[in-house]
């Protein structure tokens, strides 16, 4: 029964992380609506939504204690440190880019403000280089707790970070117009554009 409920918060708290990030990153759209105290109130969403993604990790450590009974083996058929080894390869460039995108994107991260430039450091490269090593955490966290069913599961975490991502772009067009354009067509998104 733990199971099913944890799966149920699991999936629950995914799509609210994913409802209030794409809120969070609409600062110029609710400025139409409520002025310019939008970029605070977009700030409080993206502490929800942190709150949810970090139930969404909570679920996933309460899944390697209630697994669920599907006809998944509960672990991988190899030993725990070849799970630890790929976990600490994923980790390696999730880490980088979301560190590197941290430090460039700087308030930001949190914070939306109505100016604020993203192009430098790594933003010079992608454009969203904590969304490329955030997503890649989830397979971090399903490796080291060794389950085979939260690395199958980790996949729904692709599309949620694909749909912040486009919502986040949008909102950037109507914040900076041409000049957002301009990055987005010569930036690639999660990967270098080759020449760039």
């Amino acid at each position: 029964m733990i199971a099913w409920i944890n799966l149920a918060v699991l999936i629950f708290a995914s799509l609210l992380f994913l409802y209030f990030y794409q809120m969070s990153v609409s600062p110029a759209a609710l400025e139409k609506l409520i002025g310019p105290k939008a970029y605070d109130k977009c700030g409080r969403y993206r502490m929800v939504s942190s709150l949810f993604e970090y139930l969404a990790v909570g679920c996933y450590v309460v899944y390697y204690f209630n697994p669920l009974p599907v006809p998944l083996p509960q672990t991988f058929p190899w030993s725990f440190w070849v799970s630890g080894l790929i976990a600490l390869i994923i980790l390696v460039p999730a880490a980088y880019l979301m560190a590197s995108g941290i430090k460039h994107g700087g308030y930001e991260t949190m914070a939306p403000k109505k100016n604020h430039s993203l192009n430098k450091g790594i933003y010079l490269k992608i454009r969203h280089p904590q969304a490329a090593g955030e997503v890649m955490i989830w397979w971090v966290i399903a490796f080291f707790l060794n389950s085979p069913f939260l690395v199958l599961f980790s996949f729904i975490y692709i599309p949620i970070f694909l749909m912040m991502s486009w919502s986040e772009e949008g909102d950037l067009v109507l914040r900076y117009g041409n000049s957002y354009i301009k990055y987005y067509q010569k930036t690639g998104a999660f990967f270098p554009k080759r020449g760039s």
